[in-house]
């Protein structure tokens, strides 16, 4: 990654997001509703919770069967995904609630989650939601070496094969979480300073994250062995299953917001400037997907409005749907693209011909 800082253009002529901006903000005056969450997202969160826990208390408290056990991990996974799509992600965008307690208490779900609060925000609200798409700045393109999601970053042979393999991979994100990836992004966030807020004190942030780790395990692996009559290793699937269910829900959402043709990926300028307007470079590089969908809608906390979402991160996912025509109307007046698919079937499929094409040779490629 790259420690130079980029500087967005400051000059736009046709005064896209000014004009924009201020349509917003007259639906919310004009209706008298809040920019943050409502009922409909208190009732929300007792559903997703309820998806992600119920199934956890019922196989620590019922004898049930081993292939009813193994089900209701599946749930467990869905309701893992749920919960930091529908209440975490507002919660660390400071959206959920007008009151700052309501979204600490929300965003930090995500412990609950195997992540750590002060890693994500560092990587999904400074690094992601600043510069979206930008090779070298935004680690959401990063993958190691073994998935190319930008024709900017270096291929390897073995790149013509990640549309076969790269949603194998995808279902690894959240025990990655849980084992190694928030110890390598908290090393690497406090050698740079950055945080979203004030810094935290590296002792501090330390001990939460090793203690917060050692509760995560207890709750999760070691509190099933004692109660349960189960072999060591049948805890360890269901864990992996669980997680690898809530991997897979939360990696392809996220991809088709920004790893797809449409999508740009631009590259600064070589004094660390990029072209358009912070705005404008938030439609240029996303795309929603599956908008008319009740239930997409409802289960992806609003993620499928990535453009409504990158242009107002501190409005509540409820709002999205309704802001959407606003949006859809203003750039299109302002001749700016807004990217969507309109399913989600013909979105994943277009993710997964974009890495086919990312793992050609470069030669070949058509840029």
């Amino acid at each position: 990654m790259s420690n130079k800082a980029l500087t967005f253009a400051r000059t736009d002529s046709a005064k896209f997001f000014r004009t924009l901006n201020r349509r917003v903000n007259n639906y919310f005056k004009e209706n008298n509703i809040k920019r943050t969450g409502n009922w409909q997202l208190w009732l929300k969160t007792i559903v997703m919770f309820s998806l992600f826990l119920a199934p956890y208390f019922l196989i620590l408290t019922l004898d049930l069967p081993g292939w009813f056990q193994l089900v209701l991990t599946v749930v467990m996974g869905i309701g893992m995904a749920g919960v930091g799509m529908n209440v975490m992600h507002d919660g660390n965008h400071g959206s959920y609630s007008n009151k700052e307690w309501i979204n600490r208490l929300m965003g930090s779900s995500i412990y609950i989650l195997a992540g750590n609060a002060y890693n994500w925000k560092v990587q999904h609200n400074v690094l992601h939601h600043t510069y979206t798409n930008v090779h070298g700045h935004d680690e959401d393109l990063e993958a190691g070496r073994i998935l190319r999601f930008s024709k900017h970053a270096e291929w390897r042979w073995y790149h013509k094969f990640q549309h076969y393999y790269s949603v194998l991979l995808y279902g690894l994100l959240t025990i990655n979480w849980a084992i190694t990836t928030d110890f390598q992004q908290m090393r690497r966030y406090m050698k740079r300073k950055l945080s979203y807020g004030k810094f935290p004190n590296p002792l501090a942030n330390w001990s939460k994250l090793v203690i917060s780790k050692i509760i995560y395990i207890g709750i999760w692996i070691v509190l099933p062995m004692l109660i349960l009559d189960i072999v060591w290793w049948k805890i360890l699937i269901g864990f992996f299953v669980m997680h690898y269910t809530a991997g897979v829900i939360l990696s392809v959402v996220f991809q088709l917001a920004h790893v797809m043709d449409e999508a740009e990926m631009p590259l600064p300028e070589k004094d660390g400037t990029l072209k358009n307007t912070w705005a404008i470079h938030q439609l240029k590089t996303t795309v929603n997907f599956g908008a008319k969908s009740k239930l997409v809608n409802y289960f992806t906390g609003g993620l499928n409005h990535q453009v409504e979402h990158h242009i107002f991160p501190h409005i509540s996912h409820v709002h999205y749907g309704k802001i959407a025509k606003i949006v859809k109307e203003t750039a299109k007046e302002f001749n700016l693209p807004y990217n969507e698919y309109k399913t989600t079937r013909r979105a994943i499929i277009a993710h997964f011909k974009f890495l086919r094409e990312m793992g050609m040779k470069p030669a070949t490629l058509h840029v």
